[in-house]
């Protein structure tokens, strides 16, 4: 495994003319982040782990000074996985004199930015894009994997970026059903215990066991609800006669820990 800092070293590798796929990271992986790599491994010839705490998709007072910076476990952890090689930027060379993403690009699909996270997190999208396009421009990927576990982020990528295969990876979970997630780590034993109900009741229901109403106020027992949402899986905004696939998408705190999970599955199997 090659472990790489520098973009033109970067660039250099990238020459060899291999199909490349790409898993951008902020580090503190875990189980969910090997899945994507092992997706990766299966699209292309060679696979690149980034590993890069973005500032711009946080806000002034959330936990970028506090998120979980694990890199020698994780470089560990790659090796295991045999990645092929780690990329590990620092913010000056990925924002050259302090770049901003033009958010003006955006103005006709601006909803897509404030619905769902971005209500509370109006910041956290176009800092994802931001890097991400970055990232892209650097590594020249021919295929990038993203987990499912953070659908908006998906689809907005989905949707603004072009010439890289962008592939949706599932959700893997902890064995209480709490999808994994870098954060869960801020989580003592019986947090963790409350946290699980969140997948639980989603599943409830996917399964036409609780209304969306209930369902609501049954996570607000145990949780701050940021949203709870049925949308079309495909356009993120109502369902109509023409969706096909619906999502349940939430996003709880718990304390000061925010979760979020969904379920998407076919508008057929819908009670």
């Amino acid at each position: 495994m090659e472990i790489i800092s520098n973009i033109s070293e970067m660039k250099q590798w990238r020459d060899k003319g291999e199909r490349i796929a790409f898993v951008p990271t902020m580090g503190g992986l875990h189980q969910g982040h090997l899945s994507l790599i092992d997706l990766a491994k299966k699209n292309a010839d060679k696979v690149v782990v980034s590993i890069f705490v973005n500032p711009t998709q946080f806000a002034e007072h959330e936990d970028f000074g506090t998120y979980p910076r694990t890199m020698d476990a994780d470089l560990v952890a790659l090796e295991v996985s045999q990645t092929d090689l780690v990329f590990t930027p620092n913010v000056y060379d990925i924002y050259p004199d302090n770049a901003v993403l033009n958010q003006d690009e955006f103005t006709q699909d601006k909803g897509l930015f404030e619905t769902l996270c971005g209500k509370t997190r109006p910041h956290f999208f176009y800092g994802v894009l931001q890097v991400v396009r970055r990232l892209f421009e650097i590594i020249h990927p021919d295929v990038a994997v993203f987990g499912q576990k953070d659908y908006q982020q998906l689809h907005i990528i989905k949707h603004f970026t072009s010439g890289v295969k962008i592939i949706g990876a599932p959700i893997v979970r902890e064995h209480d059903g709490l999808a994994m997630s870098t954060r869960n780590q801020y989580l003592n034993a019986d947090e963790h215990k409350i946290a699980s109900k969140l997948h639980k009741i989603l599943k409830q229901i996917e399964q036409g066991e609780l209304e969306l109403q209930s369902a609501r106020e049954r996570l607000q027992r145990y949780f701050e609800l940021d949203y709870l949402e049925l949308l079309d899986a495909n356009t993120l905004k109502k369902i109509t006669d023409n969706t096909s696939k619906i999502a349940i998408l939430s996003a709880v705190y718990l304390n000061k820990v925010r979760l979020i999970d969904n379920i998407i599955f076919s508008k057929d199997n819908y009670v």
